[in-house]
């Protein structure tokens, strides 16, 4: 199905006021990459429609994930999250979370197709997320995580050069009502290492692995000693010029139960990471 668009819009509102198609299933289409503007994969709600464009829709292909599928098995399905995705649904966004687009995904394979959330990524952090096929599955990894987890390995790019290459930061975190973390006595344990594994003028990649899994942890850690995740507004780099948070989870190795051995997912370092280090754009 093919359109020329006719006026300036956003592409939701276009195309629901242009086709005879409910808003749900084509907010579907964007999420699974059935739509096309000038041959060019758009899944954004929002995205800028003028005159002249060509729309095309593909109805007929059966749904794929708009991100990569690390590892899928009767079991569990493995994927690379991207940033700005959240995990699950929140009161405000229900449809466009990476739980609703896998379970689209799977269904649309088998009907009787269930997916549960083993454990989370912020919605700015990027990579290695875990998903269960069952309910069986998602209880025996969850209830022996912490033992079940080998290796979460993560890679950065921060502002400025950190007074040590490589340092392991022990703070006690705690949370406001306003889901802000912060350094407190009274808070839980977080572990955070790092190593500089590149570095330019002005910003620094660094290697980091955990061994707590306390929300923000890492953003936190790094925003202590004076240099923050780039992106991230949150925890200071509050004037960011970036669209997303330099923040990818590349690497998690679990005990997996059904075969009774370590498994190692893993992913590259997103391209932008390497672009901003080699002083492109």
């Amino acid at each position: 199905m093919k359109i020329i668009v006719k006026k300036d819009d956003t592409l939701l509102n276009y195309l629901y006021n242009n086709l005879d198609i409910p808003k749900k299933r084509i907010k579907q289409y964007l999420t699974h990459g059935s739509i096309y503007i000038n041959n060019n994969k758009v899944t954004k709600y929002d995205y800028k429609v003028v005159a002249g464009m060509t729309i095309s829709v593909d109805t007929t292909s059966k749904k794929e994930l708009p991100f990569d599928i690390l590892f899928e098995d009767l079991n569990i399905i493995v994927v690379n999250k991207p940033s700005g995705l959240l995990t699950i649904a929140t009161t405000k966004e229900k449809e466009k979370t990476l739980y609703h687009m896998v379970r689209e995904y799977l269904v649309s394979k088998n009907k009787y197709s269930k997916v549960f959330i083993v454990h989370r990524l912020d919605k700015d952090t990027s990579g290695v997320v875990i998903l269960a096929k069952n309910k069986k599955i998602k209880d025996k990894l969850q209830e022996n995580w912490n033992e079940y987890v080998k290796l979460r390995e993560y890679t950065a790019v921060v502002s400025g050069h950190p007074k040590k290459d490589t340092d392991t930061i022990i703070q006690n975190l705690s949370e406001t009502k306003t889901n802000l973390v912060y350094v407190s006595k009274k808070g839980k344990v977080a572990i955070t290492s790092y190593k500089v594994i590149k570095k330019n003028k002005d910003y620094s990649m660094l290697s980091i692995k955990i061994e707590t899994g306390r929300k923000n942890q890492i953003r936190v850690a790094l925003s202590s000693i004076n240099n923050p995740i780039l992106g991230d507004k949150k925890y200071g780099d509050k004037k960011s010029k970036y669209s997303r948070l330099y923040l990818h989870a590349n690497r998690l190795k679990i005990y997996y139960p059904i075969i009774k051995k370590e498994i190692l997912f893993e992913t590259k370092v997103p391209i932008e990471f390497k672009k901003i280090m080699n002083n492109k754009k």
